[in-house]
Order: structure tokens, then C-alpha cells, then sequence
């Protein structure tokens, strides 16, 4: 894999992590694939706070996803850079038809543990390339999801992909995290993904920028570290990850933005 592949070991790890210890996402695929795969990974990507911080991320993602499907039972579902991450058990299809989409070496990856049926399909492609979308239904409505995929991508391919997702669907709703430009600026120099050789990222302050050109309309910004989740932590861990993970400070390196067509 080439290092951007790598750092879906990140977040692997961190779910993995906070389902072993019974709090704030269940997931004992994760938990499956993290003892089976072995990556090695070092410094700040093991870090229990990171864990946390990944967890209480995906749980925000899966609740706006279950509401989101229940609003709308004939959406389909699209998972962008959806790694090794096991959303699609932790949420299920519940009769939506649900692809997910990443390069195609993590895909082959992600085919050794997941099997695809008439709801669930994986996708092999660089989802800047929007031809994948030919492969997709026409004349719904989508529902898609981009954790920790933003960052990777510059200001004009993250536009044009989600121009090409606005206009093959009748209406697109969005939920995607992103690096503040400050965060993408330390990042070179201080990022758990530079144990894995990424020192190139890219920031987003202003989620009216992806408004332009693409379809899009701005809704709001969701909450990544909210109190539900933080509460699940016991003592000094849950003080200290208030502190410093919380909050203004989390806002300071992180934003979660929802839109929609």
C-alpha cells in the first residue's frame, strides 16, 4: 500500500482499541481484523487519547447515518474511502443499497473480510476518478459519508468530486470531517499520520467553499467530541480528554460539516 492507504491502520486501531474496552462503539469486526492484520504501528498512532478521538468520530457518523436512513428508506448509501472501517455491519443496509468505495489495493484488501450480497457492494477505484459513479443507480437520492478523506485531497479535486456525485443523484446529503488549515499546517510536523509516512494534508475553514460549483448547500456543524460519548470515559481520562481533545480545542484542528443538494 502506498502511505495515504496506510493510515486506514489509524483509525482501525482506534476502534479496535475502544471496543475491546466495551465503550462508545461496539465493534468486534474491527476488533477481528485488527488481530488478524498485525500493522505495526508506532508513537502518536497508538495513542489511547487518538483512539478515543477516533471512536467517539465514528459513533457521530454512524448516528447521522442510521437517522438519515430512516428518513429516507430508498437512498442509496455511499461509503467514500471507507478503508477497512465496518460501518456497514455496525449500521447495517437495512434494505438500502450500500457501496463502498476506496483504491483498489484496499478494496482487494478489504474483500478477505467482507463479502459483498445484493445490498452491499465495494467499489475498487480513486474516488476522484467519478467514473465509479457510472456503476452506481441513477434517479435516487444518496446519502454519503467521507471520514477521514478530505484531508487528502485539495480544495478542486474534493469540488469536483462532489460535483460529479451532486449530478448523478437527485439529491446528495453529506457528512464529512475536516482538517482546519492550521491543523493541515502542523500536521507536516506533528500528525499521527507521519508514522506512517503522510506529511501532506489539507485544511478547510470556511464549509461555504464547497458550496461553489458543486450543488451543495451548507446545513451545519456537527459536534466530533460530544458529551454522550466523552461521559463513557471514567476519571482522570475523561477530565484530561476534555481538556484536551474537547470542545474549542477540538474545533481548533478538526470540523465536522454536513451539506446537502
Amino acid at each position: 500500500m502506498n502511505n495515504i492507504n496506510k493510515t486506514l491502520y489509524i483509525p482501525l486501531y482506534g476502534k479496535a482499541y475502544v471496543s475491546k474496552k466495551g465503550i462508545i462503539l461496539p465493534d468486534k469486526k474491527v476488533e477481528e481484523i485488527w488481530a488478524a492484520e498485525g500493522f505495526a504501528l508506532k508513537g502518536k498512532s497508538k495513542s489511547k487519547w487518538l483512539a478515543y478521538y477516533m471512536g467517539m468520530r465514528s459513533a457521530v457518523f454512524d448516528n447521522w447515518l442510521r437517522a438519515q436512513m430512516a428518513d429516507d428508506e430508498s437512498a442509496v448509501i455511499i461509503h467514500i474511502g471507507c478503508g477497512m472501517d465496518s460501518r456497514v455491519l455496525r449500521v447495517g443496509t437495512n434494505g438500502h443499497v450500500w457501496f463502498d468505495v476506496d483504491f483498489p489495493e484496499v478494496i482487494e484488501e478489504r474483500s478477505r473480510f467482507y463479502q459483498e450480497d445484493e445490498c452491499y457492494h465495494m467499489i475498487a477505484s480513486d474516488a476522484r476518478k467519478i467514473e465509479w459513479l457510472k456503476a452506481l443507480p441513477e434517479n435516487a437520492n444518496a446519502i454519503v459519508v467521507m471520514e477521514g478523506v478530505s484531508m487528502y485531497m485539495q480544495l478542486e479535486e474534493l469540488q469536483a468530486l462532489l460535483k460529479g456525485v451532486c449530478a448523478h443523484f437527485k439529491q446528495t446529503k453529506v457528512l464529512m470531517d475536516c482538517y482546519t488549515t492550521f491543523a493541515a499546517k502542523a500536521s507536516k510536523y506533528k500528525n499521527p499520520i507521519n508514522d506512517v509516512g503522510v506529511t501532506t494534508v489539507y485544511g478547510l475553514d470556511e464549509p461555504h467553499l464547497l458550496e461553489k460549483g458543486t450543488g451543495l448547500h451548507f446545513v451545519k456543524e456537527h459536534e466530533m467530541t460530544p458529551e454522550v460519548f466523552v461521559n463513557e470515559l471514567a476519571g482522570m481520562e475523561k477530565a484530561i480528554f476534555k481538556r484536551v481533545f474537547g470542545g474549542a480545542i477540538s474545533k481548533k484542528m478538526y470540523r465536522l460539516y454536513e451539506y446537502v443538494s
